[in-house]
């Protein structure tokens, strides 16, 4: 395979933009399929879940192969609801460029914002389709500004509509100056509307003109009023997409078949090869401090990020991998990184969705399933026995949203226990606890669709009938005041006895998790028990002291301590550095954190005062509010997730149906008193009457 005809993209957008509408039409057009499957009838060949067929989203991102011209894509649909947005982050961590959907009428949702921004955590070059422009209320000009006013996008049209809404017919293509009317299947090149002429000569001029600030040769053609030649603006366009200088975009309406292949082009065309990508550059393990360079290329080591785990009842486990560097063979010995083990690849797959194609070999640039991994979780780096370096991990957000869970019978304990470890390898925003005072089962997640889901397939793939309890908010703990704790760990029981000796200092470490530092001078601890105090402090942050929620935010300066040179260990270390974190944090003017999510509400102007009052008394507070189209405004803001449980049925009642919203994570902030007392109260009683 020419690397340079390979293109890994990812389809993003907020839920009901098309994604998957648009990706089964690539596939048909691309010849996978021989039939268009449909969201709406459960036939999408992407959505090949049970779980997605029967509610017409996509959950989990589904990797297909296709051809187009002369190119191999590989295509990876990632969901747009705001609960998996963990799968659009590990699809992004190993794809070369990005297809971005907005609708025509709905424009830039706040999901949309959270992949662009993911997209450019990663640096991801993309192109953005302007879908659904045969809907009512469809404004292609309104989102393109959307694009450049909220996502500063730097949007250019690379095509413009013929029509709206039911007199949507084609697209102009600005660059070649063509017109394209669509016929069912067929698509007819023509020139372009006499009415159209104008405007689509304006379009070209802007950009062209914007070219030309990124190529010499095409600003000194352009300032000479001479012809460009379509070829060299493509080309420098194509770099300008790169480096995220433009977000070329491109419209149509996928449902009725408008804009597909164009858009195939346009892929081929703008959106980069692993050769275009480059390098990536991983650290060394032994040596933080030192990188190392692997080029897309057969010749170098071997190196590859797991990006995907799924539980497959034919095959079992399959680890998706996207190699960048080397040749991967099916039964070689290959070293995780991450976990500083050796694995050996089992059999390769290539997967088209549901289907599978076993391979000898995979090589860079390739999206490949491996089946027999032991080890490897997601974002685990997997590389070459004898070249060893570790690629930058996979962001999780945390979990927001916690409920308790039992077997409907006591014999299926274990049966419960075995699918929550496999739903929990697959997936990393899924939680699994176990709290020993109530003896509940406690699972978490990004939503409660997110766990309805896990529910759903606890019941039909794994067999297991589940009672659950109430949803409640993941809360967390932090300290709002520095402290000193000092403790002595002394116990002697006949024969050895357990001796250690810790004196910390606890800080407020807003926004920035854990940190351990070491002070400790003159051997007071050796070397050897500092990593067990570092441990028995993650320990007991797992469990905090103030209501049992995992300890966030704080920093531990260890300074001084005390040891045994018969009776002092690990386990002794571990026991007095938890018991001394959990006494100092006690002090520190402990505090519960609630997640506190972002809100956008799409209202008619009728009931703004209804949904802001509403919002008021649930804490909420409203950030800015915007025109969404003529007589409707969308409001943002922020709100306290244990605020908006019941919240859909709510806003139906008091805007009569007609408004509708979307949340997602925003951060963790400090509850007020009076209300942290009330929770605190209530989980008291709770654990009472159990």
């Amino acid at each position: 395979m020419i690397l340079t005809k390979l293109r890994n993209i990812g389809i993003a957008a907020h839920i009901d933009a098309g994604k998957t509408t648009v990706t089964e039409r690539m596939l048909f057009f691309t010849g996978v399929t021989r039939k268009m499957g449909e969201v709406h009838d459960g036939q999408a060949t992407m959505d090949f879940m049970k779980q997605e067929q029967e509610r017409g989203i996509t959950i989990a991102s589904a990797a297909i192969s296709t051809k187009w011209k002369d190119s191999n894509i590989n295509i990876i649909d990632t969901p747009g609801h705001v609960d998996f947005t963990v799968e659009v982050e590990r699809s992004l961590r190993v794809i070369d460029g990005m297809v971005a959907l907005f609708c025509a009428v709905g424009g830039v949702e706040p999901q949309s914002e959270t992949v662009w921004n993911q997209a450019d955590r990663y640096r991801v070059p993309r192109i953005a389709f302007i879908n659904k422009m045969d809907r009512t209320g469809a404004e292609f000009y309104e989102v393109v500004k959307q694009m450049n006013e909220y996502l500063d996008a730097n949007a250019m049209p690379f095509q413009l509509p013929i029509g709206s809404e039911e007199d949507f017919v084609g697209v102009i293509d600005v660059l070649r100056q063509k017109a394209y009317i669509f016929d069912d299947y067929e698509r007819k090149e023509m020139d372009i509307p006499e009415e159209y002429r104008a405007r689509s000569l304006e379009a070209r001029n802007a950009l062209v003109e914007r070219i030309a600030e990124f190529d010499d040769e095409i600003m000194q053609l352009y300032l000479d009023d001479q012809e460009i030649p379509y070829e060299t603006l493509k080309r420098v366009a194509r770099r300008a997409t790169h480096k995220l200088f433009i977000t070329p975009v491109f419209t149509g309406a996928a449902y009725k078949n408008k804009g597909v292949q164009l858009l195939l082009d346009a892929i081929v065309d703008f959106l980069p090869s692993p050769i275009d990508v480059g390098a990536v550059i991983g650290t060394d393990i032994y040596d933080p401090e030192k990188s190392h360079t692997r080029t897309p290329s057969v010749s170098d080591p071997f190196s590859a990020l797991a990006f995907k785990l799924i539980h497959d009842p034919f095959v079992g486990q399959q680890t998706f991998i996207r190699i960048f560097s080397g040749t991967l063979k099916s039964g070689m010995q290959i070293f995780n990184s991450t976990k500083g083990k050796a694995e050996r690849a089992g059999r390769i797959l290539k997967i088209h969705a549901k289907d599978r194609e076993e391979l000898s070999e995979a090589g860079p640039g390739d999206i490949v399933a491996l089946i027999g991994m032991k080890l490897t979780k997601t974002g685990d780096t997997l590389c070459d026995m004898d070249n060893k370096l570790l690629l930058e991990n996979i962001h999780i957000p945390p979990t927001v949203i916690e409920l308790t869970i039992q077997p409907e019978s006591r014999k299926e304990q274990s049966k419960l226990g075995e699918a929550l470890a496999k739903l929990s390898n697959e997936d990393p925003s899924f939680n699994v606890r176990f709290d020993d005072e109530t003896e509940e089962t406690i699972v978490s997640g990004m939503g409660e669709l997110h766990l309805e889901i896990i529910i759903d397939r606890l019941k039909h793939e794994f067999g297991v009938s589940v009672v659950v309890g109430e949803p409640s908010v993941a809360f967390r703990e932090t300290i709002t005041t520095e402290v000193e704790s000092n403790y002595k760990h002394s116990k002697q029981t006949g024969g050895k006895g357990q001796f250690a000796h810790t004196v910390m200092r606890l800080e407020p470490n807003e926004g920035n998790d854990y940190e351990f530092v070491d002070m400790i001078k003159g051997g007071a601890i050796p070397g050897e028990f500092i990593s067990s105090v570092n441990k028995g402090v993650k320990k007991a942050m797992l469990k905090g002291p103030l209501a049992g929620f995992p300890v966030v935010d704080v920093k531990v300066v260890l300074h001084d301590g005390g040891f045994h040179p018969v009776d002092s260990s690990d386990m002794a270390f571990q026991t007095c550095s938890a018991i001394c974190f959990k006494n100092g944090f006690m002090k520190g003017t402990p505090v519960l954190l609630e997640p506190v999510m972002k809100i956008e509400i799409n209202t008619p102007d009728d009931f703004i005062g209804n949904v802001v009052g509403d919002l008021n008394k649930r804490r909420g507070k409203i950030e800015s509010m915007r025109r969404f189209r003529k007589g409707a405004q969308k409001l943002n803001g922020l709100v306290p997730l244990m605020e908006m449980f019941g919240y859909a049925t709510a806003l139906r009642n008091i805007t009569s149906g007609r408004a509708n919203y979307s949340m997602e994570f925003f951060q963790y902030m400090a509850l007020p008193k009076a209300t942290q007392e009330e929770v605190l109260k209530k989980l008291a009683e709770k654990k009472k009457d159990k």
